[in-house]
């Protein structure tokens, strides 16, 4: 088998290692770094397909789906693609429609919100959220487009100034949701179609700072546990947030006729009122991939076929009953300034094996040396039988990268799980 992917990032590092991984596999070509996608750009990612002619394509970032790369490889060329069309693309590439889809269908979850095409009424709007509120513009965004009250925003006013600054940067629309206070997970489910089979739970941390101070960012690192749930979960929150993501699916296809044939990425938080759907992505977190990947038992290319064939089976589909830590590094200054075209020093990183997962992000490789090109470089996934070993070894092989560089070094720590775990307990007495 020939795969391909579409992308260029940790996330799609992973993807590429776990497909090498199956004996099946002989090679896996990058069909398009996926960014940019001009009408040239595309029809030549086309003309590489074309020469190629690969047995499947895995679509890793958004902008590829929201540019219809999907539905371009399928009608014109007959190439399969793990990746949903344009048409289901806009579970993440459109809030309001998502919003709308789960309010249609009766699909439990959300939060209190309401969907404005100009500025007129949302002052009132915002005026009647007695706990907060957040304001989101309706299309893509890098993650760094939501903007909340009381971290952001100081006052109303301030929310009706940033949503005229979105009308202004021609978003149609612009979302306002109530402001929900809880602890965020991820829950990803690959999806056939009609077949949905959940991924072990994990927890990003978006902050760049120690102690979830400073900007937000993709991602600095996350986390999975060996239960393949989070400690501040339990059970019945983890099938809460399953349900909802089996009924998207069910609610996509009977509304468009389309089957979702990928990865469905579903952002919560568990809240004193249960568990609250945040956003949908339409591919692969990152960095959650890394987590979930690294410790995936399931021949991921046979995986990948059972999928398009419409075979996905939850008894088909085996994660190992291990920990695991990513953690990023990052150049300095991000995400903000970052540092570019520096050189960073790997010789001390240990080599992959069962314990460590190296994954290259953002960086350059040249004349056998590596170099920052401005966004998340490299990730690393410790593996273990607990939590405290995975995040040992994921903070030794972080700290042995040498340069302009830092990362999270309290991701998967016990004292930041526990600063979750103590939330909420104050939230649900727990």
């Amino acid at each position: 088998m020939r795969p391909a992917v579409i992308g260029k990032d940790g996330r799609t590092t992973a993807i590429t290692k776990a497909l090498l991984r199956s004996p099946r596999v002989s090679e896996v070509r990058c069909l398009s770094e996926g960014k940019g996608l001009t009408e040239q750009a595309i029809k030549s990612l086309l003309q590489y397909a074309e020469k190629y002619r690969p047995d499947f394509v895995f679509i890793g970032p958004e902008e590829p789906l929201q540019a219809g790369v999907a539905d371009e490889l399928q009608t014109k060329l007959g190439i399969r693609c793990i990746g949903p069309t344009k048409s289901l693309a806009r579970l993440e590439t459109s809030k309001a429609f998502t919003r709308d889809l789960i309010a249609r269908h009766g699909i439990p979850g959300s939060p209190k919100y309401q969907i404005f095409s100009s500025i007129d009424g949302m002052t009132q709007y915002l005026q009647r959220m007695e706990h907060g509120f957040v304001v989101k513009p309706d299309g893509l965004t890098g993650g760094k487009g939501v903007k909340v009250s009381g971290t952001h925003l100081k006052s109303v006013e301030e929310g009706v100034d940033y949503a005229r600054e979105l009308f202004r940067e021609l978003h149609d629309h612009v979302l306002v949701e109530e402001k929900l206070d809880g602890e965020e997970f991820s829950l990803m489910s690959f999806c056939d179609g009609t077949h949905v089979v959940d991924m072990p739970v994990v927890q990003d941390h978006k902050r760049a700072g120690v102690n979830d101070e400073g900007p937000n960012t993709g991602g600095m690192g996350s986390y999975s546990c060996e239960d393949h749930k989070l400690p501040f979960l339990t059970d019945a929150d983890v099938r809460a947030a399953s349900a909802i993501n089996a009924a998207i699916v069910r609610a996509l296809y009977d509304d468009t006729g389309e089957k979702y044939k990928g990865i469905l990425y579903g952002g919560f938080m568990l809240t004193r009122d249960g568990v609250r759907l945040l956003e949908y992505n339409a591919r692969f977190g990152d960095p959650e991939a890394l987590n979930v990947l690294a410790i995936l038992k399931t021949d991921f290319a046979e995986l990948c076929l059972n999928l398009l064939n419409e075979h996905l089976t939850s008894d088909r589909v085996e994660f190992e009953r291990r920990a695991t830590v990513c953690k990023y590094v990052v150049p300095e200054g991000y995400p903000d300034r970052p540092t570019r075209g520096a050189r960073i020093d790997l010789d001390r990183v240990p080599a992959d094996s069962g314990r460590l997962r190296r994954f290259e992000a953002a960086v350059d490789h040249r004349d056998g040396e590596w170099y920052l090109t401005g966004s998340r470089a490299i990730a690393f996934v410790g593996i273990g039988s607990t939590l405290d070993e995975a995040e040992k070894i994921a903070e030794a092989a972080a700290s042995d990268v040498r340069g302009p560089v830092f990362h999270r070094s309290d991701i998967g720590t016990a004292a930041l799980v526990r600063r979750r775990c103590d939330h909420i307990k104050q939230l649900l007495g727990r």
